[in-house]
């Protein structure tokens, strides 16, 4: 079933459409959501709730458009929020590091030789601390960029900003990345 066969089952009130939108989008929000918030049960909680929200607005949703950036803009501005709200960074657990794992090799697609498997390894553990240390909107960018495949105007429309705002987040992120792992590149 395409979105627009699920959104119209939904709309007439056939919960079947929101199993088949859960169904395809879930993995995705949940692992975008614990990215950006460094916590996998709060993303979940972030991605239920933005289903139920879709179910009760689903009204509000304009047909002609596509599912999933308006779905991924709520995950991502609820989860921005979220990140924002919590004072106290907290470590990553085995899950939230295989989520970064699926980041790195987007990133980076070659078979290495065991012994250069290990500094990727460093690499990896670099990048994602310095991810960690960017601000919430800035990591949303660069994982709605790098991780989603997501192009600018999506960006824009997901973080529901000017895509000149989109620009100017993935730009300082990009440039703070570069700082924090200068020492990995020179």
């Amino acid at each position: 079933m395409e979105d627009h066969e699920a959104i119209q089952q939904l709309k007439a009130g056939n919960l079947a459409g929101l199993r088949t939108l859960v169904e395809r989008y879930q993995v995705q929000a949940v692992q975008t959501a614990a990215l950006v918030l460094q916590d996998r049960a709060a993303a979940e909680d972030i991605v239920q709730n933005a289903f139920l929200r879709c179910y009760e607005r689903i009204d509000q949703f304009d047909a002609d458009r596509p599912f999933r950036p308006w779905f991924l803009r709520i995950v991502i501005n609820d989860a921005v929020k979220a990140s924002v709200r919590r004072k106290d960074q907290i470590s990553l657990d085995h899950q939230e590091d295989d989520l970064f794992q699926a980041l790195i090799e987007r990133l980076e697609s070659s078979t290495l030789p065991p012994e250069e498997a290990v500094q990727q390894s460093e690499i990896r553990a670099a990048i994602r601390d310095a991810l960690m240390k960017i601000s919430p909107k800035q990591r949303a960018v660069i994982l709605q960029k790098y991780f989603l495949g997501m192009n600018e105007k999506e960006m824009s429309a997901a973080l529901n900003c000017a895509p000149g705002t989109v620009k100017w987040h993935l730009n300082a992120g990009r440039r703070k990345l570069q700082s924090l792992l200068q020492k990995l590149i020179g």
